[in-house]
C-alpha cells in the first residue's frame, strides 16, 4: 500500500466532459447537494487573514486513472497540506536569511 498523503477530498457528482468537434474540452459540470455545499463551507474554506484575504474553497475537476470524471475539494487542514505549507515557509525563511549582509 502507498503512504502517499493527499491534500484533497473527493466530492460530488461530475458529469463527463463535453468536447467540440476538434476534440477540445468545452466544459465540465459538477453537481453538489445543499448538504455537500454546507460541508464544504464548514470544513474546507481557507481561513481569512487580517487583510480579509482567504475564505476560498478550491474545487478541482480531473480525470481519474480509469478515465472517469472526478471532483475534489482542497482540504486546508490535511496532513499533506500542512506539510507543504511548512516546507514552503522553511524555503521562504532560508531565502530571507540569505539576504543578510553578515
Amino acid at each position: 500500500m502507498s503512504d502517499k498523503k493527499y491534500d484533497s477530498e473527493l466530492i460530488g457528482w461530475v458529469d463527463d466532459p463535453v468536447y467540440n468537434e476538434q476534440g477540445e474540452l468545452i466544459s465540465w459540470t459538477i453537481k453538489l447537494k445543499d448538504h455537500e455545499l454546507k460541508d464544504i463551507m464548514d470544513n474546507y474554506v481557507t481561513p481569512r487573514d487580517e487583510k480579509g484575504q482567504g475564505g476560498n474553497a478550491r474545487i478541482k475537476l480531473f480525470m481519474s486513472k480509469n478515465g472517469k470524471a472526478c471532483g475534489s475539494v482542497y482540504n486546508f487542514n490535511s496532513e499533506a497540506a500542512k506539510e507543504r505549507r511548512a516546507a514552503a515557509m522553511a524555503r521562504q525563511n532560508e531565502q530571507s536569511d540569505g539576504d543578510l549582509p553578515f
